[in-house]
């Protein structure tokens, strides 16, 4: 298996939720509301799942060793555009805490700036899925040997084993702050 395999199998469970974004952008703008509910399950989805897991391994593994790689200018432009939208993700995230906040406290002018990050995210996935898939992930395996290859897998996988426990952890100190403030 490819170093790349585990990265576009997380894109297709990336991919359903962002059908259930979409589903939640045509539901607020016919009703004028939205499930807080499910804008909490969006936060830590693109948060621990997106950004965390997925995005890490592709930032702190992948484009990590690629860097060190004599890659054509075009891949190294491919490469560098994709980290811009994974900033941009996580900026669009941060607001859409900000606007969940706001509207919790009362504040409805909020609700069309949460359909405006929902919305984002709902497009900017999917261009940047197709283009990993399609036009980086398989271009960028050429640059490493199979040992290489292998390695990277291997530190994916530990890496994987992990994460849930750093999301957790990272979860339990945050709610260690509400717990001081009893």
């Amino acid at each position: 298996m490819m170093p790349v395999a585990p990265l576009m199998i997380e894109h297709r469970l990336i991919e359903k939720m962002i059908a259930v974004i979409e589903n939640e952008v045509d539901w607020c703008e016919r009703n004028g509301n939205v499930s807080m509910e499910l804008v909490d399950i969006v936060i830590d989805f693109i948060q621990n799942y997106g950004d965390r897991c997925h995005h890490g391994k592709e930032e702190g593994i992948l484009f990590r060793e690629l860097r060190k790689k004599n890659m054509s200018g075009e891949l190294v432009t491919v490469m560098e555009e994709l980290m811009e939208e994974h900033r941009a993700s996580r900026a669009t995230v941060a607001r859409l805490i900000k606007m969940r906040d706001r509207f919790i406290q009362g504040d409805k002018l909020a609700l069309p700036e949460i359909v405006d990050c929902l919305r984002f995210i709902k497009t900017l996935y999917p261009a940047h899925i197709e283009r990993e898939d399609k036009m980086f992930f398989l271009p960028s395996m050429d640059y490493f040997s199979d040992e290489e290859k292998r390695a990277l897998l291997k530190e994916e996988s530990e890496f994987d084993a992990l994460i849930m426990h750093r999301v957790y952890r990272d979860k339990v100190h945050k709610g260690r702050r509400y717990l001081s403030c009893t």
